[in-house]
């Protein structure tokens, strides 16, 4: 794991703790390097705790969703960026992806996460999917010598949506968080903006802990995060 690069992106800044903090923990805990990048703050319709007070204002709050969302990265050893491209409608327009693209180049991830392409529930998700993977796809090339600069083609894995079974989401892989379960509490603790999330998502991740369970026999894991491959992975051995 040491000097692997794990690039976590979502629609909003709050998106990868709730699906991916526990991974992203493990992954520098073991030496790997990872930075998170919000595409936008969720400043308009994730952010409701902010909106209780009636003086609140745009600005203030992506300021202190940026702030959150800093904390929450230093939890689990990444680093924080973000886009700022709003939200509610999230829109993507070519720069965006290339600004993505370049990013990655620069970057060059060994394993991207992101949301799944459907989200029946949430107009934002599906378009983050788009641009990632719209952006992967350039940063790679076709596999072959290309025009333009390129980095090694990554991993490339969905986390879980918050109704999986609505979003074509089926996990391929369990990350054993167990360990890492600290570091995600204290980074779900971070999201004051939507603390009402923290107790769904730590049921979720014991209740992966219990498939994980299932499926290795392992009585030590206690809580897991669950993770679809969107391409397949190359071993030398099953």
């Amino acid at each position: 794991m040491s000097g692997r690069r794990m690039l976590v992106v979502g629609a909003h800044s709050a998106d990868f703790v709730w699906r991916a903090a526990g991974a992203v923990a493990t992954h520098t805990r073991a030496g790997g390097e990872a930075v998170v990048l919000a595409l936008s703050y969720g400043e308009r319709g994730e952010s409701g705790e902010l909106w209780k007070d009636p003086q609140q204002t745009v600005e203030n709050v992506k300021r202190l969703r940026h702030a959150e969302a800093e904390r929450s990265a230093a939890a689990v050893g990444a680093r924080f960026e973000a886009f700022d491209l709003g939200d509610y409608p999230l829109r993507i327009r070519d720069e965006d992806i290339d600004r993505l693209a370049t990013l990655m180049r620069e970057y060059a991830p060994h394993v991207v996460l992101t949301h799944p392409e459907r989200d029946p529930f949430n107009p934002d998700h599906p378009t983050a999917h788009a641009a990632v993977a719209t952006a992967r796809q350039l940063t790679a090339g076709a596999g072959v010598s290309s025009g333009f600069r390129t980095a090694p083609p990554s991993e490339f894995l969905a986390f879980e949506p918050h109704q999986p079974e609505l979003c074509g989401f089926v996990p391929t892989v369990f990350v054993d968080i167990t360990e890492a379960m600290p570091a995600k509490r204290e980074a779900m603790a971070a999201m004051t903006a939507q603390s009402y999330l923290r107790e769904y998502y730590t049921q979720r991740a014991d209740h992966r802990g219990n498939h994980a369970r299932r499926v290795t026999g392992d009585a030590a894991i206690r809580q897991a995060e669950a993770f679809q491959r969107l391409i397949p992975n190359v071993v030398v051995a099953l």
